[in-house]
């Protein structure tokens, strides 16, 4: 890895900065903030890294001084970042896990938001400030890396800016264990605040823990590695005073390829500190990747990108499906068509020129002695009325003779109809169109 062509770390850091920067949009919506600002510095290392493995890939020309001096000091922050927002993660997941109650005000979201800003920017700032204390000079150039942090190799250095992770990674890994008791002791209480959630399920939540487990793991023996790393690769000086450190501050060292690649120290300490930054990128987009949202945030994606530019969606979201309209037995649905199934009900009815039917909830019956015949649904009138034979201006309430009833279809008794008055309802010209005899 390490004496691999520039354009594979160019490549590489690239991709990680892709992998950090496509899931961060539905990340904000869960407002993890924990998750988004661990995107957000990986994403912006890796491209800081791409930027200047690229610009100086043969040469360490000092192009840009005002870059130097902004990418130097973000990636002192960035060393302190990345153990940082595991501890907002690991700290996030603890309160859940222990959590009294399945709801938050929102002056309590709000405070949870301000903590893990403070904690995810705010050391990571001040690791910047307090590094200025400890820095010899402007900023390194070495030819295939690019601008580079210059800290005085002094024990107080140690203290102020190496010695962090390993201070970040040990809180996290007592966050980290006590989140597995509550796990262990809640379960119950656990899922139901899950299932409360509507921006945290069980696998996001599992997702987190094992990303911040593993940067927990990682960040602390990786750190004391790279404490000793810094104190055998150059010798380590005493601190004498503000003005001997800051001495010629001004200067910028330009170091060529063939000048460090000559200490085996120097080539592990500077190699390991880009390539993590690429590895904490593909771990990220591991655990986040390949997740139910994110497949679905895919598709949208490929959708509003093939409609623009005029390609077929038909092979991602299917329209259509397949459907026989004949009885229940015969009906069948294609189930890779992925709609909900139409049914059409097909009712055969025998046309004719009069009013739209409507029936009155009154029993013959409840006026003479005759026998009351059920209705069947099989026997159809054979005979109507026509609208020209009933009296063009109804009146409400009026008793209105009917005209003979007609005959009907099968064998059976029927009751004469005129023997009973009915009363017809001034109802609207679009109801009356038809009266079906029964």
């Amino acid at each position: 890895m390490f004496n691999s062509p520039d354009w594979v770390f160019s490549m590489f850091a690239f991709l990680g900065f892709l992998c950090c920067m496509i899931p961060l949009p539905w990340h904000l919506e869960a407002w993890n903030t924990g998750t988004c600002l661990y995107m957000i510095w990986t994403g912006l290392s890796c491209l800081i890294q791409f930027i200047n493995s690229i610009v100086w890939r043969s040469n360490v020309i000092n192009w840009a001084p005002v870059w130097c001096d902004i990418s130097a000091k973000f990636m002192i922050g960035t060393s302190v970042a990345i153990p940082a927002c595991s501890l907002c993660i690991n700290r996030r997941l603890y309160h859940i896990a222990s959590v009294s109650s399945v709801t938050k005000t929102r002056a309590q979201k709000r405070r949870d938001i301000m903590t893990d800003l403070a904690i995810g920017v705010g050391i990571p700032v001040l690791e910047m400030i307090l590094q200025y204390i400890v820095q010899g000079h402007r900023f390194n150039i070495f030819e295939e890396i690019g601008c580079y942090p210059a800290t005085f190799n002094t024990p107080l250095a140690y203290v102020l800016v190496f010695a962090w992770p390993m201070v970040l990674g040990c809180i996290s890994a007592y966050y980290c264990v006590r989140t597995i008791v509550e796990l262990a002791q809640r379960r119950a209480q656990f899922m139901e605040f899950l299932s409360m959630n509507k921006n945290l399920s069980s696998s996001r939540y599992f997702r987190l823990m094992g990303l911040a487990g593993i940067e927990m793991l990682c960040t602390i023996p990786l750190g004391a590695y790279v404490i000793y790393l810094n104190a055998t690769a150059q010798p380590v000086l005493p601190w004498i005073s503000w003005a001997n450190v800051h001495f010629n501050f001004s200067r910028i060292e330009q170091i060529p390829s063939v000048a460090w690649r000559t200490s085996g120290p120097a080539v592990l300490s500077i190699e390991f500190s880009r390539w993590f930054l690429v590895v904490c990128a593909l771990v990220f987009f591991a655990f986040f990747g390949f997740a139910d949202e994110a497949r679905k945030n895919y598709r949208l994606a490929y959708v509003s990108v093939a409609k623009r530019v005029g390609l077929s969606t038909a092979g991602t979201v299917s329209t259509g499906g397949s459907w026989s309209t004949g009885s229940k037995s015969e009906m069948a649905y294609n189930s890779r068509a992925g709609i909900m199934p139409v049914f059409v009900t097909q009712r055969t009815e025998q046309k004719r020129d009069s009013l739209t039917s409507f029936s009155t909830d009154i029993s013959i019956g409840e006026f003479n002695d005759a026998k009351e015949i059920p209705y069947s649904p099989t026997e159809t009138a054979t005979g109507s009325i026509s609208k020209e034979s009933l009296p063009s201006t109804p009146v409400d309430g009026q008793t209105i003779p009917l005209p003979d009833t007609p005959a009907l279809a099968g064998s059976g008794p029927t009751h004469g109809v005129t023997a009973v008055p009915r009363v017809i309802v001034d109802s609207p010209e679009s109801l009356r169109n038809s009266i079906d005899i029964v």
